[in-house]
């Protein structure tokens, strides 16, 4: 009776609502899962963050609609958050926007800039909304493969001139998800290049800067001279602080890039909760010390998934950064078919990699999201199998 438009209709199933389905039909029937899909961490919110909000949420002047824009108070702690950790000196009034989640931001980005027609090069695998944010504001999505042998990183020489003509923006993101991947200055600095000689907008994810491990520490993209003129940096608090469920991220960079998203937001919703907003101030300006206890639990968990992989003869390698372990799978399985397996011979929950793209095929996505004890658990139900 009602037709879907051609956007809504040309979008693919979001990977982890089909997940979720499945996941939701075994635990109906009885089944002990160990869930290293979704990337939502199991740990609580840092008590100090939450103290915050309660008080926060007592005052009424907090209850009224916020600013789009966010309020000055969390704009200035992104700001001093980010020359504190990076160096980076950002205008909170033009260069600084909060979002409700960084996801939202990256998905509406691309309404700002792109008309019908136009191209979006997105690395592929992926997270899902950079090409879902091209195909809802009518550009379409040209997939830069992320292959092994290049590791994990985009071959611009390889992208036709054809495409690039008709292209406005390139997205980057390392510490990458779902490979794990990340990436050294000369990449950055070959992309500037390649963003101004093309006249692209650069988007760069950083949503997982801070989960890192062995004393890695990646740079913003917003550090490398000449990314400024034309790039914008989405971040996030949900991994850093185990706030998924707060949905408060922010972009900086490029005044008139924020300027543009600031419009498209103010079109599309009023803002962050006022008390959420600050207690994301709480979180960036707050006592760090919660920063090394998450990274040493996720680091743990690495170790732990990692030796038992290798110990059943599974060629893996230990990320740097991020809660994802990126894993070759079994030449005679494609990822769909060995997630399958999986869940249904081993009730083990996984993220297949064609979920992320058609380059993701031959691989899965496993979390750092449950306890040590879960994880040895899953190496033994993997080895029965």
């Amino acid at each position: 009776m009602f037709k879907l438009s051609k956007k809504i209709q040309s979008l693919p199933p979001y990977l982890f609502v089909e997940i979720d389905k499945a996941k939701r039909a075994a635990r109906a029937s009885g089944r002990d899962l160990i869930d290293l899909g979704i990337g939502d961490p199991d740990q609580p919110t840092p008590r100090h963050i939450i103290e915050k909000l309660y008080q926060a949420a007592q005052d009424p002047a907090t209850h009224r609609y916020a600013m789009d824009q966010g309020m000055p108070v969390l704009r200035r702690a992104i700001s001093g958050w980010y020359a504190k950790r990076f160096n980076v000196k950002l205008n909170p009034e033009t260069e600084v926007l909060p979002l409700i989640g960084s996801k939202e931001g990256i998905a509406h980005f691309p309404l700002a800039f792109l008309n019908q027609g136009d191209y979006s090069l997105v690395p592929d695998p992926c997270y899902p909304p950079y090409k879902g944010g091209a195909i809802l504001a009518g550009g379409k999505p040209y997939l830069m493969p992320l292959r092994e042998a290049n590791g994990f990183l985009p071959d611009l020489k390889k992208i036709p001139l054809s495409i690039l003509k008709k292209a406005k923006l390139i997205y980057i993101n390392y510490p990458n998800n779902p490979t794990s991947t990340i990436a050294e200055a000369g990449f950055y600095q070959e992309v500037i290049n390649f963003a101004k000689k093309h006249k692209l907008i650069v988007v760069s994810d950083l949503a997982y800067s801070e989960i890192t491990y062995d004393g890695y520490r990646p740079p913003s993209f917003l550090e490398f001279e000449g990314a400024r003129d034309i790039a914008i940096e989405f971040h996030s608090l949900s991994k850093t602080y185990n706030m998924t469920g707060w949905r408060v991220g922010f972009a900086c960079g490029n005044q008139n890039l924020v300027s543009a998203l600031a419009k498209i937001k103010s079109n599309i919703d009023s803002g962050i909760f006022s008390a959420v907003q600050l207690a994301g101030v709480e979180a960036l300006t707050g006592p760090q010390h919660c920063l090394q206890e998450i990274c040493g639990i996720y680091q743990q968990r690495r170790d732990v998934l990692i030796s038992g992989l290798k110990s059943l003869g599974w060629n893996v390698t230990a990320p740097k950064a991020t809660f994802y372990v990126w894993v070759r799978i079994p030449a005679k399985y494609d990822s769909i078919k060995f997630s399958t397996l999986l869940l249904d011979k081993a009730n083990i929950v996984v993220t297949p990699g064609v979920g992320f793209g058609r380059y993701g095929e031959g691989y899965i996505r496993m979390a750092l999201t449950v306890p040590v004890e879960r994880l040895k658990e899953a190496i033994q139900r993997i080895s029965s199998l």
